[in-house]
């Protein structure tokens, strides 16, 4: 077995762990769950993984679905939590909950598509082995299948972010991310964590390495948040973020004789 195949098929310290756990966060997902859940099995068939979803407080039939799903399948691993806490706080829940050395996030409504996961544990192994330090694998939505007012929306978010958080990231808002397990734990956790995290990587002393995925149309349901309810929010984060990165600074570390 050659250092790539152990890479896709065995973890370092845990045998028995899988090596890609992918986080989903949901709330109210119910028609997307079947479709999504079969796709990430299809994608990770050959590479040992578990699916880890986070029911966020949902009150449709997401929770008997996923029960239903349990049931026959053992690589999915269900969490609910009893009141709605956000995306970010269900993306928390779900690395915590999570074995696996890597975590790849999706979001629940079907327009990542987990075909992608491969790739980007490849275009980890390689940056790994690049350099030493923390790397986040993002995912670049390059053919966006959203309505052109959210597309406009989250062109205008990227340049105002990227120019003060210089977060060297074309589209943080993709919800496709792979990262180590243990270097998102050591991260700072907050509400909407999850729409920060390459600045919040270089922070740490790592890098971010952006990789073109394809994006779906919504199938079922309505997405959760509209263009002024992410402004509301995230002008506040962009600030309380730049705070973050204006009180630390990496240490150098030398190597003593």
């Amino acid at each position: 077995m050659n250092a790539e195949t152990r890479f896709l098929t065995q973890s370092d310290q845990e045998p028995a762990a899988p090596v890609v756990s992918v986080v989903v966060p949901v709330h109210d997902e119910g028609p997307n769950l079947t479709p999504l859940i079969e796709a990430i099995s299809a994608a990770l068939g050959g590479i040992a993984h578990e699916i880890v979803y986070v029911d966020d407080g949902s009150t449709d039939d997401t929770q008997k679905i996923l029960a239903g799903l349990a049931a026959k399948l053992p690589t999915l691993v269900r969490v609910r939590h009893r009141k709605a806490c956000g995306q970010s706080g269900a993306v928390i829940t779900g690395v915590k909950t999570a074995r696996g050395r890597y975590v790849a996030t999706l979001d629940g409504d079907g327009q990542n598509d987990p075909a992608d996961i491969p790739a980007m544990l490849e275009a980890m192994r390689a940056a790994e082995a690049e350099a030493a330090g923390p790397v986040l694998i993002a995912g670049h939505r390059v053919h966006r299948q959203d309505s052109q007012a959210k597309r406009w929306g989250s062109k205008i978010a990227n340049r105002v972010r990227a120019y003060l958080l210089q977060d060297a990231t074309p589209d943080t808002g993709c919800g496709l991310k792979l990262f180590r397990r243990q270097a998102f734990l050591e991260l700072p956790h907050f509400d909407h964590i999850h729409r920060f995290l390459p600045a919040l990587f270089i922070r740490a002393g790592g890098r971010v390495v952006s990789v073109p995925v394809r994006h779906h149309a919504r199938a079922h349901g309505a997405s959760h948040y509209n263009n002024w309810q992410r402004l509301k929010v995230g002008i506040v984060d962009l600030f309380g973020v730049a705070w973050l990165q204006r009180r630390w600074k990496v240490p150098q570390i030398e190597t003593l004789e």
